[in-house]
C-alpha cells in the first residue's frame, strides 16, 4: 500500500522544516537526534536511533515524527507485526495522527487469517481506523507553509484513497467481493496519483464477485502502464489469467 508521509516528507528534505501545526522547531539537542534517525541506512540502525530519541526526549513534540519512521523502516521491510506496534505507539503519540490509522487499518487487514479466532474483532478495529482516519484528512492543517495548496490538496486525495483501499482489503477478508471492488474504485477515482496495485486488487475482488469482464478491463489498463515493474506485472497477469479461466468457466 502506498504510503504519502506528509510532515515525515517535509522533514526528510534534510532543512527539517517546520510542520505548520507544531509550535516551535526542535532544539538543538532533539534536531542532532532527529538528523541521526535521517541519516540511518538500514531497518536496525534506523529504529535503534528512533528507540534512543524516544527515550531521550519523552516529551518532544516530534516523538510521533520518529516513531513513524521506525514504523515505516519496518513495513518497508516486510516487518508487518513491529510495523503495527510502532504505528501504534506513534497513534498514541498523536491522538490525530490519521496516518498512523490508515496504515494501523491496512496492515491490520492484510495480516488477518481466515480462521483467527478474533478475525471480526480485529477487522472492526481497522474498519474504525480507516474512517476515523479518512474523516480527518478534509479539515488538515498543511504540514508545512511551504507545501503549495495544489500539492496538499493532492496529498489529501491520496491519503483518502489509502482510506478507502484499507476499507477494500477489510472488505476482501470478509469475503465481501463487491463491496471490496467498490472500495478499490472509489480509491482510484479519489487518487491524485492512482496506484497499479489498487487496480490489481480491484481485479481481484471483480473476480471473486463473479465479474470477470470488469476484472479484466481493470488488469488491462495496469498491463498497459508505462514502465510498470516486472513483479507488478506478473501479477497483473496472473489475475487476468484468473479471471479470464472463470470467464471460460461460465461460458
Amino acid at each position: 500500500m502506498k504510503k504519502v508521509f506528509t510532515v515525515v516528507a517535509m522533514l526528510a528534505m534534510g532543512t527539517f522544516l517546520l510542520p505548520a501545526q507544531q509550535p516551535k522547531p526542535p532544539a538543538p539537542d532533539d534536531l542532532k537526534a532527529l538528523q541521526e534517525i535521517f541519516s540511518a541506512t538500514t531497518v536496525e540502525t534506523r529504529v535503534a536511533a528512533v528507540d534512543s530519541f524516544v527515550k531521550g526526549f519523552p516529551k518532544s513534540e516530534y516523538r510521533n515524527i520518529a516513531l513513524t519512521m521506525a514504523a515505516d523502516a519496518y513495513e518497508a521491510s516486510g516487518n508487518v507485526t513491529k510495523a503495527i506496534i510502532y504505528y501504534g505507539q506513534a497513534l498514541e503519540a498523536n491522538p490525530k495522527d490519521y496516518n498512523a490509522m490508515l496504515m494501523l487499518a491496512a496492515e491490520t487487514a492484510r495480516t488477518t487469517r481466515e480462521f483467527d479466532l478474533d478475525k471480526e474483532e480485529k477487522l472492526g478495529k481497522a474498519e474504525k481506523y480507516a474512517k476515523d482516519g479518512m474523516a480527518l484528512i478534509p479539515s488538515a492543517t498543511k504540514p508545512n507553509p511551504q507545501v503549495t495548496d495544489a500539492q496538499w490538496d493532492a496529498l489529501k486525495k491520496d491519503d483518502l484513497a489509502r482510506g478507502h483501499e484499507a476499507l477494500g482489503m477489510i472488505a476482501v477478508a470478509r469475503k465481501k467481493h463487491d463491496v471490496a471492488a467498490a472500495e478499490f474504485k472509489q480509491a482510484i477515482e479519489t487518487a491524485a496519483e492512482p496506484q497499479p496495485a489498487t487496480y490489481i486488487r480491484m481485479g481481484g475482488a471483480y473476480t471473486d464477485a463473479g465479474k470477470p469482464d470488469q476484472a479484466i478491463a481493470a488488469l488491462d489498463k495496469v498491463l498497459a502502464m508505462p514502465n510498470l515493474p516486472d513483479q507488478i506485472k506478473k501479477v497483473a497477469q496472473s489475475e487476468k489469467d484468473r479471471a479470464e479461466k472463470a470467464k471460460t468457466a461460465t461460458q
